[in-house]
């Protein structure tokens, strides 16, 4: 459960996709839902950017920040959930494994480890991998209305394909040192862990398990990344010939 896809690594979802195979779009009423859902979203993810600039502009300071924005966040995080959904019900033709890796990994650092972990919360690197989610889901769920309006904006296609390489790194180095902080507060407390004996005859170390965590980005990370670069070179080189032939 890592790389969570900050920063852009998250699947085109089926829409907005840039295969060159043509696939079959969604009927007319799931592709009114998709674009309800995700102009919710992307409102709900502007409306996290601005409480951090408003929260900024009022304590003149970028620490603590996460508290201005602690309820939207866990909100919009987890209503990425329905994706999952979206994916198993056949609305979107994009991997339900997939999917549901890339969503629970954002789910699970909102609510298991900056949730759970109090102590994490006033740390500067939340606030790295909040901002680097809070642009990417913008650009993602912009990307995917447009998409799904067949009315794609360049410049949003090239912010999805591009803003990637600065935004990636960035979250996935806050996520990874908001977890190494959480590490001693986990340990003092037991926090999730399970204890033998008891009557499941069964154990559970969470504080191991944020340290296997933290050891999985290491191959997940680099294949994720590059792949993304592959995508880039991909799509925009695309749209330039396409452009090019008009």
């Amino acid at each position: 459960m890592a790389a969570s896809g900050s920063g852009g690594s998250r699947a085109d979802n089926g829409y907005g996709s840039q295969h060159p195979r043509r696939r079959k779009g969604p009927g007319a009423l799931a592709t009114a839902y998709l674009v309800i859902y995700n102009v919710v979203m992307t409102a709900g993810w502007l409306v996290i950017a601005v409480g951090l600039v408003r929260a900024y502009l009022a304590k003149g300071s970028y620490h603590s920040l996460y508290y201005s924005i602690e309820k939207p966040l866990k909100f919009f995080q987890t209503g990425a959930l329905l994706e999952i959904l979206h994916c198993a019900f056949g609305i979107v033709p994009s991997s339900v494994v997939l999917t549901a890796f890339q969503v629970m990994s954002r789910v699970f650092l909102t609510w298991a480890v900056t949730h759970s972990v109090k102590e994490v919360q006033t740390e500067d690197s939340v606030l790295l991998f909040v901002v680097a989610w809070t642009i990417t889901e913008i650009i993602r769920y912009s990307f995917y209305t447009f998409s799904l309006l067949n009315h794609l904006p360049y410049l949003i296609k090239w912010a999805r394909y591009t803003l990637f390489i600065v935004l990636y790194p960035m979250g996935v180095s806050g996520e990874l040192l908001t977890i190494y902080a959480a590490l001693p507060f986990v340990r003092q407390s037991g926090l999730y862990s399970i204890s033998l004996p008891n009557k499941y005859n069964f154990s559970f170390d969470y504080y191991t398990f944020l340290i296997l965590v933290m050891i999985s980005y290491i191959p997940i990370f680099p294949q994720l990344y590059f792949h993304m670069l592959h995508q880039r070179r991909k799509v925009l080189s695309h749209t330039e010939e396409h452009k090019k032939s008009e």
